[in-house]
């Protein structure tokens, strides 16, 4: 199974995570610590301390949202139902926004 190593405080791993809803991956999320010097988990897994990180079922590891994005494009098809998503999201994140606006 494929494991993204992320934390739910990072914008580049909400972007990760969204993109592989839409495609339609079934994956394990791995919550990695603030502090990097505590990271010894990722990287051991990954080689590296940076967040987003995707290992893959092979044990081949892709580090950064930009290269994890790339490697999704290339290898996976939208699903029917990426669109929806997209949607989805865009709606809660409005409706989370005008929340905060009129809190304040």
């Amino acid at each position: 199974m494929i494991e993204l190593f992320q934390a739910e405080w990072c914008p580049a791993s909400r972007r990760v995570r969204q993109r592989l809803t839409e495609l339609g991956i079934d994956y394990v999320n791995r919550q990695v610590p603030v502090d990097r010097e505590a990271r010894a988990l990722l990287r051991d897994a990954v080689g590296a301390d940076t967040i987003p990180a995707l290992r893959l079922e092979n044990g081949a590891a892709i580090v950064g949202e930009d290269n994890i994005l790339a490697y999704l494009g290339e290898h996976f098809d939208e699903s029917r139902e990426a669109e929806a998503h997209r949607e989805r999201a865009a709606e809660m994140r409005g409706s989370f926004l005008e929340r905060r606006v009129f809190a304040m």
